[in-house]
């Protein structure tokens, strides 16, 4: 059986479309639903309830003490996580991932398709072995084996790219990970504080992980397009915002015929 876990913060909204998802497209396919919630301010926790799922909060998030949680949490042997702002398309999603683990015992994971990148890898057949950055997990839309997880635990103390770390573990144990042919959509918006904590975790991941540092000549030429692009974007914006003014204010001087029906 399959168990769905979904983690989230003050993302009602987004929430309660995904729970509304899998209830009315996959109640089939699902054993249990799993909200993993971060200290929501929300009414995250009345959406939960309101679609049968069963609400934990956990109080001191970090991305792979979390991910660890959700695995503690879920009782069944395959584990779809989610975050809020991401809801499976296929209408097989969750019976492909099943047939794949149930087809494969040495499978630890699925990644499943939501970008450019992976409906290229996957085409072109990019094994998590040659590209664990981008044919390996995506925890916002992948499946993992519980008893995998219960010999090789998420790292806590990556600052991101859990899911990488994970990946490059059990590829070294003789364990599997594969793409599942199946589609969910990633939907976020982030604003500038988001996008620096993002940039801030990613910086020391990359690090850690792919062993990969910025060149200070780059971060410099970096910041200088950012700072003419953004001046760029505001020079235009504004332009474009006088000439939509002045062609309204020409359309209300002189208006065309309207048609009769």
């Amino acid at each position: 059986m399959i168990s769905v876990v979904i983690r989230t913060k003050n993302q009602s909204k987004a929430l309660e479309f995904l729970l509304s998802n899998l209830k009315n497209r996959y109640s089939n396919d699902i054993d249990e639903v799993i909200v993993v919630d971060n200290l929501s301010e929300d009414n995250s926790k009345e959406i939960a309830v309101k679609y049968n799922a069963r609400f934990e909060t956990i109080t001191n998030f970090s991305y792979g003490g979390s991910a660890n949680f959700c695995a503690e949490k879920a009782k069944n042997e395959i584990i779809v996580i989610f975050s809020a702002h991401a809801y499976p398309v296929s209408p097989d999603f969750f019976s492909t991932i099943k047939k794949q683990f149930e087809q494969n015992k040495k499978l630890a994971g699925v990644r499943c398709l939501h970008s450019s990148n992976d409906y290229e890898n996957y085409i072109i057949n990019i094994p998590a072995t040659q590209d664990p950055n981008k044919s390996g997990l995506i925890f916002s839309g992948s499946a993992f084996r519980k008893s995998t997880w219960d010999k090789i635990k998420f790292n806590e103390n990556v600052p991101t790219f859990e899911d990488k770390d994970w990946t490059k573990r059990v590829l070294k144990a003789g364990y599997d990970i594969e793409f599942a042919p199946v589609v969910f959509n990633y939907r976020i918006s982030r604003n500038d504080k988001q996008k620096f904590f993002r940039f801030k975790n990613d910086l020391i991941g990359n690090y850690q992980i792919w062993h990969t540092e910025p060149k200070l000549i780059n971060v410099t030429k970096g910041t200088l397009v950012s700072i003419i692009n953004a001046f760029k974007v505001l020079f235009i914006s504004i332009y474009y915002a006088f000439k939509r003014f002045f062609l309204t204010l020409k359309f209300k001087l002189n208006k065309p015929k309207k048609f009769e029906y």
